[in-house]
């Protein structure tokens, strides 16, 4: 069982050096680092010559002007010249536990049929940091609580089997980790839930759709993005999406925020 981590980063170049390290300093020893970058204009390139040796760096030009698109993009591309059985994600501003593939390694084993494990992180504050809390939503046919995508590790066929229903060059607002947490925890229903501390998660002002105020014109584009896509999800699985009503209330207000 081999590990491809793949790290996706922009401008990230204070948080790259603890990112990279975590993944150094595994004790499980058969994986690989992919690291692309979308063409960072802070210090990253300085810091990125120091671990060229045992990272596989790309460097690429952003292709949209919208971050949750280069960030899919990205990691499509990474995947493309990775060799891993087992696709860990990571963001570059993240950082894993020393444990953190030898566990993911031991789940796969114990539970062989599955496709996608998440592991709870650590969120990191300025101050503090608390556990991400995996909330029970009271509505059946909403998306679930998303997990953040330096959380989910998945199998190369599920993750091959992602690109392929992740309509990757639309919804511009919706990152990668909604549209994985979707397809694998109500379409393919395939997964297990890691309780460990696993995976250290900063919440950055920077960080993709951060300053989203809820009932803001963005905020209501985006669940009207999240509801189409999963409606789209289901039209291709053959499912009925029951959700219909927040559906068209989210489309109505996005539509008329648009005209005004």
């Amino acid at each position: 069982m081999k590990f491809s981590i793949l790290i996706s980063s922009y401008n990230k170049g204070k948080y790259l050096e603890s990112c990279i390290e975590s993944c150094l300093n595994q004790t499980e020893e058969n994986y690989e680092i992919i690291l692309f970058d979308n063409n960072s204009t802070d210090n990253t390139h300085e810091l990125l010559d120091k671990y060229s040796s045992k990272v596989k760096i790309v460097k690429k030009e952003r292709i949209s002007k919208h971050p949750a698109i280069n960030q899919v993009d990205l990691i499509f591309n990474a995947f493309e010249v990775s060799t891993g059985s087992i696709i860990c994600l990571l963001d570059g501003d993240d950082y894993f536990s020393h444990n953190k593939l030898e566990t993911i390694k031991n789940f796969f084993i114990k539970h062989s049929n599955v496709n996608t494990v998440f592991d709870l992180p650590i969120l990191k504050y300025s101050d503090y940091q608390s556990k991400f809390i995996l909330k029970k939503k009271i509505q059946k046919n909403i998306w679930p609580t998303i997990i953040p995508t330096s959380g989910i590790s998945c199998s190369r066929e599920f993750f091959y089997f992602f690109i392929k229903n992740s309509f990757a060059k639309t919804y511009k607002m919706l990152e990668i980790d909604f549209r994985l947490n979707v397809l694998s925890r109500i379409i393919d229903k395939n997964y297990k839930i890691c309780e460990d501390d696993l995976t250290y998660y900063r919440q950055i002002d920077t960080g993709l759709m951060s300053n989203i105020n809820k009932f803001s014109k963005k905020w209501w584009n985006k669940r009207y993005e999240a509801h189409d896509f999963m409606n789209s999800l289901f039209k291709k699985h053959n499912r009925i999406y029951n959700n219909k009503i927040d559906y068209f209330i989210s489309k109505f207000i996005s539509n008329f925020n648009k005209k005004n």
